[in-house]
């Protein structure tokens, strides 16, 4: 869970380069699914790693996180034992 100032200028200028990183962990099968939260800033960004360290180190990558964008964040293990794979989007 990642929160940022959703009036911050440098979105929209970051947001490119932080959305072709996600799709690169994507590519990789680093990432489960992501976007914004819809009310106020913020983010869900669900990320397959093999410990805590390397979640948190795909998340110090990050050009959110590099460019001052994400002003904190909360990395939780996560075991998730139902997923209904046909309401999400590819």
């Amino acid at each position: 869970i990642v929160d940022y100032n959703p009036d911050d200028s440098r979105l929209a200028e970051i947001r490119p380069v932080h959305r072709q990183y996600l799709a690169g962990l994507h590519a990789k099968g680093n990432l489960a699914i992501s976007g914004p939260f819809t009310e106020g800033g913020g983010a869900l960004i669900v990320l397959e790693a093999g410990s805590k360290e390397e979640a948190e180190a795909m998340y110090q990558a990050d050009p959110f996180t590099t460019g001052g964008v994400f002003l904190s964040h909360m990395i939780r293990p996560w075991n998730p034992i139902f997923i209904n794979r046909n309401i999400l989007p590819e």
